[in-house]
């Protein structure tokens, strides 16, 4: 195991590793524990009772953050006719078709973090999905980037939506933030995505559903969160 610098080792000091803390508190050692001199990306790690292997247990989605996810992020858009206008208009960074395409097959460029494409594009871009997919940026349906409804799609992206989407360990990793945004903000956030998890949680999924959840900073230890209090929070609040 890899030597951990001084500051990690600060860091993990102020951790009780035996506690589940509430969300509150996580995020507010989140806060303390990042000791970078840059601004911490906050990840909020989930483990859920899926088996990701079976089609009825995937779990996959997008939400908008209500104070986005303090990056940029640049948008590629495959459409033609008049939503190549539309695209523009909602401030795509890139908007094209057939030509992207080969740019990507040819000189393999990837300078762009989401994709989104009309629905009559996707034969087109099906051609790439070896190479978008492995990267987690092939268009999709059910995160709402295959769509004709592009300026919505490019809008609500550049607002801070973020997918999720449980990987082979059964675990979803997704940004909720940056440290610098204070703990409400993160507070916020957090609530969004850990509600729309719960909501997305399979029919087919038996047993505990969310198995243990953590917050980190880019370069801080594992902060656990207690699973039982976001359920019964947000179950109550459901019904």
């Amino acid at each position: 195991m890899a030597k951990r610098g001084k500051k990690y080792q600060d860091s993990f000091k102020l951790i009780d590793r035996n506690n589940l803390y509430d969300a509150v508190e996580a995020i507010e050692l989140v806060q303390q524990t990042a000791k970078a001199k840059f601004d911490e990306t906050v990840e909020l790690s989930v483990r859920l009772g899926v088996d990701p292997r079976h089609a009825d247990q995937q779990v996959r989605g997008a939400v908008v953050l209500p104070h986005g996810t303090g990056k940029t992020r640049t948008v590629l858009v495959f459409a033609k006719g008049e939503k190549i206008k539309e695209a523009e208009a909602a401030g795509a960074d890139y908007v094209g078709g057939e030509e992207l395409v080969q740019k990507i097959q040819n000189e393999g460029w990837l300078d762009f973090d989401v994709v989104v494409a009309t629905p009559d594009m996707m034969g087109v871009v099906g051609r790439i999905g070896r190479i978008l997919g492995p990267k987690g940026l092939m268009p999709n349906p059910k995160s709402g980037t295959v769509t004709f409804e592009v300026e919505k799609a490019v809008n609500e992206i550049k607002a801070g939506k973020v997918e999720y989407r449980v990987d082979k360990e059964s675990i979803i990793h997704v940004p909720i933030g940056k440290v610098s945004f204070g703990t409400e903000k993160l507070r916020e956030n957090f609530a969004v995505i850990i509600e729309a998890i719960i909501k997305a949680k399979p029919a087919a999924a038996k047993g505990k559903y969310l198995k243990s959840i953590a917050l980190s900073s880019t370069m801080g230890p594992g902060i656990k969160i207690n699973p039982q209090q976001l359920v019964d929070k947000f179950i109550t609040k459901k019904e």
